[in-house]
C-alpha cells in the first residue's frame, strides 16, 4: 500500500517509480479521487458544524416560545446534505484504495533498472559446481530409477505437477526440513512457528497477493484460501498491532505446505519437481524497524545461504531487476543453485525487502521511544529454503554413476546413518 500524502507531496517521484517498474504513470487518476473525497470530507464537516449550531438556535428559540420551523427545516436540509457528503467521501475512499491496492511496491533507488529477468545482476558465485565422469541425469530421472519418487501415482490421484515420495526420499525431504528450521532457530534466532495453512481475504489483502493475484491460489469452499507460502500467515501475526520497538526485530520460521495454481505457468517446467502445486518450504520473516531493514535484508539473505554451504552445493546470488520482482518487493535477491542434471542454476530463494509496503495494508505500527505517534514497520521474507526444490538439487549433485545417491554429511543425523540411497528393490 501507498502513502496518500507522498503521492500527493511529490506525484513526480511516484510516477518515476511506477515507471521503473514500466508502468505508466497513476498519480493523476488516484490524485483525483482524494481531490473528490477531501471536498466530501470538507462539505460534510462543515454542514455538521452547521447542523450543530443551528440545532443550539433551535433549543434557544423554542426556549423563548419563539417559531423554530424554519430553523428545524435548514436542520433537516443539512442532514441530508451530511448524509450525501459522507457517502461521497467513503466512495472515494474506496475507489483510492482500489488503485492503491492494485500498484505494486515501488523499487528501491539501488535496484537494477530492466524489463525482466535478462537485466537481473549476479552479484557472487558461491562453491564450485561437481564435475562428474558421467553425463549426470536430472532429478526425476533419478529419483524414478530409485522406485522412490513417484509422478504417475500422483497424477492418479490428483492430476498433474504433484509427486509422491517414498521411503528413503520422503525421509530425506523431511530431513532437509528438519535440518533447515534446526539451523535457522538454533543459530540464526529465528522463533519457530506453526501456523495455519488456510487464510482469510484480510491476510492474502495484507500481504500483496489479493486482489490482484487471485488466481494464482487455490480457494476453499468455505471462503478460505490455501497459503502460497508461509509469508502470508507469519507476516500477518503483527496485523492491526502496535509493536513494542524492544522487541524488534521479530523473526519467525515455519515450514509449511504451500499451495499454488500456477496459472501463469503453462508449459514451464512440466516435467519433475520444480514447479508444483504443492510443495514444502520454509519461509523467513523478519519484522523490522525501519532503520535497521537494509541491513535485515543482507542478514536474511545469508541464513538462507548458509543451508547451501553446509550441504556444500554450489550457488549464486543474484538481485532481482525492476521488472523481475514480485508485486509486493522493494528489493529482492534470489538465490539460485547449481543444477548439474540441467547444466543451470535455478531458484531456490527468494528474500525480499517489502519496506513498509505490507505493514500499511496490515496497519501494523510501532512505537518509536519518546515519541507519541506511531511508525509502520518494515517486514521482509524469504525462502530458507524451497524444500522440494533443495531435494532436486540434492539428488543432482549427489547422484553416483549407479544411479545411487550419496547423502550429505550434513543430513545424516537426520536420515538414521543413512550414508547412501540405492534403488528400492
Amino acid at each position: 500500500m501507498h502513502d496518500i500524502k507522498l503521492i500527493r507531496d511529490n506525484p513526480e517521484a511516484f510516477d518515476a517509480g511506477l515507471a521503473r517498474r514500466g508502468l505508466a504513470p497513476a498519480s493523476a487518476r488516484i490524485l483525483e479521487i482524494d481531490l473528490r473525497r477531501r471536498a466530501a470530507q470538507t462539505t460534510f464537516q462543515e454542514a455538521q458544524s452547521r447542523r450543530n449550531d443551528v440545532s443550539r438556535q433551535v433549543g434557544a428559540v423554542k426556549k423563548q416560545g419563539g417559531d423554530a420551523q424554519a430553523l428545524m427545516d435548514e436542520v433537516a436540509t443539512l442532514k441530508e446534505r451530511i448524509a450525501v457528503a459522507e457517502a461521497e467521501e467513503k466512495d472515494a475512499a474506496q475507489a483510492i484504495d482500489r488503485q492503491l491496492l492494485a500498484i505494486p511496491n515501488l523499487p528501491a533507488a539501488d535496484v537494477p533498472e530492466g524489463p525482466d529477468e535478462t537485466a537481473n545482476v549476479e552479484l557472487r558465485r558461491v562453491g564450485t559446481p561437481r564435475t562428474f565422469d558421467f553425463a549426470p541425469a536430472e532429478h526425476d530421472a533419478i529419483g524414478e530409477k530409485l522406485g522412490l519418487m513417484d509422478f504417475p501415482a500422483a497424477a492418479k490421484l490428483s492430476g498433474a505437477r504433484f509427486v509422491v515420495l517414498k521411503g528413503a526420499l520422503a525421509r530425506l525431504e523431511r530431513a532437509l526440513g528438519a535440518f533447515m528450521l534446526d539451523l535457522q532457530t538454533g543459530e540464526h534466532g529465528y522463533t519457530e512457528v506453526n501456523p495455519p495453512f488456510l487464510v482469510r481475504d484480510e491476510a492474502l489483502y495484507g500481504t500483496g497477493q489479493l486482489p490482484k493475484f487471485g488466481e494464482d491460489l487455490f480457494r476453499a469452499n468455505t471462503g478460505h484460501w490455501l497459503i502460497p507460502t508461509a509469508e502470508v500467515p507469519l507476516t500477518n501475526l503483527v496485523l492491526g498491532d502496535i509493536v513494542d520497538e524492544a522487541k524488534l526485530p521479530l523473526r519467525m520460521t515455519a515450514q509449511t505446505p504451500c499451495f499454488r495454481s500456477e496459472a501463469g505457468a503453462a508449459g514451464k517446467d512440466t516435467r519433475g519437481m520444480i514447479r508444483m502445486h504443492q510443495f514444502t518450504k520454509v519461509e523467513l520473516v523478519s519484522i523490522a524497524h525501519p532503520d535497521q531493514s537494509e541491513a535485515e535484508h543482507e542478514r536474511m539473505t545469508a541464513c538462507a545461504e548458509e543451508v547451501l554451504k553446509r550441504l556444500e552445493i554450489a550457488y549464486r546470488v543474484i538481485v532481482l531487476c525492476t521488472g523481475d520482482m514480485g508485486f509486493s518487493a522493494r528489493k529482492t535477491y534470489d538465490i539460485e543453485v547449481w543444477l548439474p542434471g540441467q547444466n543451470t542454476y535455478r531458484e531456490i530463494s527468494s528474500c525480499s525487502n517489502c519496506g513498509d509496503f505490507q505493514a500499511r495494508r496490515m496497519n501494523a505500527r510501532f512505537r518509536p521511544a519518546g515519541e507519541k505517534g506511531t511508525r509502520f514497520l518494515h517486514t521482509l521474507n524469504g525462502s530458507g529454503l524451497a524444500v522440494g526444490r533443495t531435494l532436486v538439487a540434492v539428488l543432482e549433485n549427489y547422484q553416483q554413476a549407479d544411479g545411487s545417491v550419496v547423502v550429505p554429511t550434513v543430513l545424516r543425523p537426520y536420515m538414521g546413518g543413512l550414508e547412501v540411497i540405492k534403488a528400492d528393490v
